[in-house]
């Protein structure tokens, strides 16, 4: 076994202790990977705190992982030792359902294995990246583009893929108007993608404090939900709406500022139901749904679209010991946009 360094929470409470885990040795097909940065996203909270369900403790959250190979397995083909690697949010698929083999693993009907909280078939409760190395399946690791920081990197895979797979399906491009619902981690990815895509691109957040980034990030209108008024003026307008917030809003509301056959994608996740009516659908054959991340061919496809348009998040880089303080600033959305953990610090008390 492989024994590395982490930071893991011990209750729905924490806080983060330093500790060690033990990773597999290597399969034939499984790279060793030695992590420099890790995101920090919305989803390793809820996680943490029991809002989707139960938790075996200790806990090691992180699914936006970044570094390099340092070993490679006996049959590996894919990677070389000291590529520039990444791993988001599965580690795992069944490989063999209808879902697995078009690519889109996300939704494999076995159940994907996710990079945290989940078991593996070797029956082994996974733990994330925040630690100084994780073993992974070849075919669930994606190749860093040169043209990529590997910091900048590590949101992207999952605030980055989780906006870029709606708006790529539901056909962002020259001629359609995108609405982005929340300027936070996600939604700022969301702004950036929807432009370089081609489209008219408004952003729709609680107030307009953060406008002035919105217009930067690429957003052509920036509007206020907390004023009435914006429902009244908007109605009928989007062909997409990207809602990224996972906290609780008028569902209805914004269906109404769908054009006729418009969308609207959920891609923030609040735990609680949210409701719609469907008289908010019918009238002008609008649709509701949900998207979760991406296959990894569409992940890959997106860090090569990222260095093509030289897209990255904005980042705010920390050390391991700030954990705890930038989760409870996650929760009072004070980070503009995405926290990434430098990975080398883990050690430090």
């Amino acid at each position: 076994m492989i024994t590395a360094n982490a930071r893991a929470t011990f209750s729905p409470e924490g806080p983060f202790k330093l500790t060690t885990i033990e990773r597999r040795d290597l399969e034939p097909h499984d790279v060793l990977i030695e992590i420099k940065y890790a995101g920090i996203c919305h989803s390793d909270i809820h996680t943490a705190r029991g809002d989707w369900g139960p938790v075996n403790y200790p806990l090691v959250p992180g699914h936006e992982i970044a570094g390099f190979v340092t070993q490679v397995g006996s049959e590996v083909t894919k990677f070389v030792v000291g590529d520039r690697v990444g791993v988001g949010c599965m580690v795992d698929s069944c490989r063999e359902c209808n879902n697995c083999r078009k690519g889109v693993e996300q939704y494999c009907l076995n159940g994907m294995t996710g990079t945290y909280a989940a078991i593996d078939r070797y029956g082994q409760y996974t733990q994330g990246g925040y630690s100084t190395h994780i073993v992974v399946t070849e075919d669930f690791v994606v190749r860093i583009p040169d043209g990529i920081e590997l910091d900048a990197a590590a949101p992207l895979l999952c605030a980055g893929i989780t906006t870029y797979s709606p708006l790529r399906h539901w056909g962002a491009a020259p001629g359609k108007k995108v609405a982005v619902v929340g300027l936070g981690g996600l939604g700022h990815m969301a702004v950036k993608f929807a432009h370089a895509m081609g489209a008219e691109v408004t952003v729709l957040s609680q107030t307009l404090k953060k406008k002035e980034d919105g217009l930067r990030l690429g957003a052509d209108h920036y509007y206020s939900t907390s004023d009435s008024e914006t429902f009244k003026i908007l109605a009928g307008s989007f062909d997409l709406i990207v809602n990224t917030v996972s906290a609780e809003i008028d569902l209805n509301a914004y269906l109404s500022l769908l054009a006729v056959d418009g969308t609207l994608v959920n891609v923030g996740a609040p735990s609680e139901p949210l409701p719609v009516h469907v008289f908010s659908l019918i009238p002008h054959r609008r649709s509701f749904a949900g998207s979760a991340i991406g296959g990894i061919r569409e992940t890959q496809e997106m860090l090569d679209f990222c260095a093509e348009h030289h897209i990255v998040p904005e980042i705010e880089v920390i050390s391991a010991n700030q954990i705890d303080e930038a989760w409870e600033r996650v929760l009072a959305s004070d980070v503009r946009y995405r926290f990434v953990i430098d990975i080398s610090t883990m050690a430090n008390e």
